[in-house]
């Protein structure tokens, strides 16, 4: 199997060397909008950069796995779908939800595969707790807590391209959310705070946010992030049911201190990055994914999985603008898109 990587980045470089060492993959072709940094890790990796995306359907591929920049997410999902490959593309589809439903139209009506990257779904902790849910141990789920931060804000260039917190972390959140419970989501309300560094403010975006969830079966959750969480890196979810709770993300490495007397002692050594923290669940998504190439499972994580995810986050970003619930009903893209 051939496969293409449009961008070599931090994610995409991850990507290319899980797929290099992959033993269903013959070989990689590597690009990126900075050339040199494609050729680079080609050199490296001992397969072949191409100048451009062009080359990469000229040059002909089994599969794409696109890595860069959000903006370009789209119209390179359409044209692999037009060219009809499947395609492992990181989150969001799109900043937009217009620019979402276009490319899902366009792989619908191509036939062809999307698979989303959402790697929360091939966690081991998160995998537990949605066995804890589905197997009836938890008992009626009355409460879900789940939370994201990052020890430090991303580059000051990448905010204003971000999306956002609710669309570029907690639509994460949003989506293990509905893959761990089952449940969809019908109201939000969301607030933030860009009291932090002013390059937030700068960018239209908020250091830190919080949302309030309500589910379909009247299960009541909060999802919370923040960009400057100094102890480490600390992802969670918390799940409380009638007859049991369990926690995702609760080891020795997570930065978190007791005050406790006999409480256990803080991490040694606290998780830094999203990277470090979710290294086998990455490897895991692209595994899956050269399954389904080659028709060995069903999708794990289509387009209509990751447009659910950024209504959520488009509900949060009207809620806080105008300071009150929304329905994910006020929300377009819950019918069939419309390829024009």
């Amino acid at each position: 199997m051939r496969i293409g990587v449009i961008g070599t980045g931090r994610i995409g470089t991850i990507h290319a060397n899980t797929l290099s060492r992959h033993r269903d993959v013959g070989s990689l072709i590597l690009t990126d909008a900075d050339p040199a940094r494609a050729q680079e890790l080609a050199h490296r990796l001992g397969e072949t950069a191409a100048p451009g995306v062009d080359e990469i359907f000229r040059w002909g591929v089994d599969a794409v796995v696109i890595t860069t920049a959000t903006a370009a997410h789209a119209d390179l999902i359409g044209r692999a779908a037009r060219s009809g490959l499947p395609v492992f593309c990181e989150k969001p589809i799109a900043l937009d939800l217009p620019g979402s439903l276009h490319a899902i139209a366009e792989v619908e009506t191509a036939g062809t595969v999307l698979q989303m990257g959402f790697q929360r779904r091939f966690d081991a902790g998160y995998g537990g707790a949605r066995e804890a849910v589905r197997s009836g141990r938890l008992g009626r789920l009355h409460t879900v807590r789940a939370m994201t931060s990052d020890q430090a804000p991303p580059p000051v260039s990448y905010l204003p391209l971000s999306g956002g917190l609710y669309r570029d972390t907690l639509i994460h959140d949003f989506d293990v959310l509905r893959w761990v419970t089952g449940r969809e989501v019908t109201e939000v309300y969301a607030a933030g705070s860009d009291a932090g560094p002013p390059m937030f403010r700068e960018a239209g975006d908020v250091d830190t946010a919080a949302v309030v969830l309500t589910l379909d079966d009247a299960t009541l959750a909060t999802a919370t992030a923040t960009r400057l969480n100094g102890a480490g890196y600390d992802v969670r979810m918390e799940l409380a049911g009638e007859l049991d709770q369990v926690v995702v993300g609760l080891d020795d490495r997570t930065p978190i201190a007791s005050t406790e007397p006999t409480g256990p002692p803080a991490a040694s050594k606290p998780w830094t990055t999203f990277l470090e923290r979710f290294g086998p669940a990455y490897e895991a998504e692209l595994n899956a994914f050269i399954e389904v190439v080659r028709g060995e499972r069903a999708n794990p994580c289509d387009g209509r999985e990751a447009l659910q995810a950024l209504r959520i986050a488009e509900a949060c970003a009207l809620s806080r603008q105008e300071h009150r619930p929304v329905r994910l009903g006020e929300v377009p893209g819950g019918q069939e898109p419309v390829l024009r």
